[in-house]
């Protein structure tokens, strides 16, 4: 038996689902409230239970969550019992990881599209695994390849060994953890040079070609510097279309339906691994203008009027690429954005940047830290501290006042960014204007 202590972690999901996939015995514990990470869990019947000790029995595999410790009374029973073999996390995923050809994605935005599109192209090429931070898990016995999402929070991924690693982009982040922009290089340039093949950057980054990297590395932008380079771009509501040189040659031609320069960026890390695993750019092509994304990442309904996306930006960057995105898709179409922050540290260290990213959109509203946010000792913010900086903002709770000053709008695009659950009032609005109709 494997016993998850935080079953319902993005991670920790998708591991429970590999080895269940693998024909493990499988189950965990978590809290009560629903996350949608769990949705994939209950659909393999993983039993998801309350923190209890007794949980715990002799002969169990516990694997131990990133936010849990001997506070928790599964964690201490486990730690204590010495018929019960722990692991933490990140620890187990590096050793499953070393039994195939594995791919890390990582970077500071993309990971899980960019997971999620090179799942997408590898598992019909051959056998291949995946671990996607949107609690998406699925493993094939004899796997030749295993994908993961490599996050660099609190140093996580420099617990593994990839065959190959993408690096989408570097900008600050996790400042609860990393303290300067030196840490934080200096922790993706450890990661990259933990790689046994090769790495794949972002060649037009601001710092990743400046690290020094002791792998091969191969750069994929528009920059002529690069090694893989995209030229005769178009970027508009009919979707990316785009010529790729490799080593100077013409490798391709590709139209995908994609929004967003970052989404050229995420296509250009995927054609590079196709590329170095023999693929043919047709095979490419066809297989990437399959994708349809992965959770929470932008994530459309159309009702009605209107068009709802759902989003987990949660970093300026982010919301600025979503925003920039939704013009292209949607022209001519006003924006109404909706954010909600997730940590206290993140909103104070980039208070005016969201507020700058979130002017981009014709209507801003920023609603409440939630509830269940980490307290961080010695970081007192509110949400005006970082709405004071647009002054179009406006401040709302996630509450039925809210929702009717949101369905105020008709015939616009509602994007809702959170790493928390914002998806809710979205869900909310959706109700209230059908129950209006």
């Amino acid at each position: 038996m494997y016993y998850f202590i935080g079953i319902k972690g993005s991670g920790m999901a998708s591991l429970a689902t590999i080895l269940y996939d693998l024909g493990y015995e499988v189950a965990g514990s978590d809290i009560e409230k629903y996350i949608f990470i769990e949705d994939e869990l209950r659909r393999r019947h993983i039993p998801i239970y309350s923190f209890d000790k007794r949980n715990i029995k002799d002969g169990y595999h516990v694997v131990i969550g990133n936010a849990f410790d001997e506070s928790n009374e599964e964690v201490k029973a486990a730690m204590e019992n010495p018929h019960v073999v722990t692991h933490t996390y990140y620890d187990f995923l590096a050793k499953l990881m070393d039994d195939y050809v594995s791919i890390g994605i990582a970077g500071t935005h993309g990971k899980t599209t960019t997971t999620g599109m090179v799942y997408h192209l590898f598992k019909d090429y051959d056998k291949t695994s995946v671990l996607i931070g949107d609690g998406t898990g699925h493993a094939v016995a004899d796997s030749h390849y295993f994908i993961s999402e490599t996050c660099e929070y609190q140093d996580h991924f420099l617990h593994y060994h990839p065959t190959y690693a993408v690096i989408n982009n570097i900008e600050m982040d996790h400042v609860d953890y990393f303290k300067s922009m030196e840490q934080y290089e200096h922790s993706f340039e450890q990661f990259a040079n933990q790689v046994k093949d090769t790495v794949i950057i972002w060649g037009d980054d601001p710092h990743l070609p400046h690290l020094h990297y002791t792998k091969r590395v191969l750069k994929f932008g528009t920059g002529e510097k690069n090694e893989i380079i995209a030229k005769n771009i178009i970027n508009n509501d009919h979707g990316l279309s785009f010529d790729v040189y490799i080593h100077g040659d013409l490798f391709g031609h590709f139209a995908l339906p994609f929004y967003g320069m970052h989404m050229l960026y995420n296509s250009l890390a995927a054609i590079t691994l196709g590329y170095l695993e023999n693929m043919e750019a047709d095979y490419i092509q066809q297989r990437l203008a399959t994708f349809d994304g992965v959770k929470r990442r932008y994530t459309v309904k159309k009702v009605g009027n209107n068009i709802y996306v759902d989003d987990y930006a949660h970093h300026p960057t982010a919301i600025r690429y979503v925003i920039e995105a939704t013009r292209s898709r949607y022209p001519g179409k006003e924006i109404v954005a909706v954010f909600q922050p997730d940590r206290f540290s993140r909103g104070l260290r980039f208070a005016k940047e969201f507020a700058e990213a979130m002017d981009l959109a014709d209507y801003p509203f920023f609603v409440h830290f939630p509830e269940n946010a980490k307290k961080e000792e010695g970081i007192d913010i509110d949400i005006y501290d970082i709405a004071q900086y647009n002054p179009r903002a406006i401040v709302i709770h996630e509450d039925e006042e809210a929702v009717q000053l949101l369905a105020e709008h008709d015939h616009v695009v509602f994007l809702f960014m959170s790493s928390k659950d914002i998806y809710k009032l979205e869900d909310m609005v959706i109700a209230y204007k059908e129950s209006q109709a």
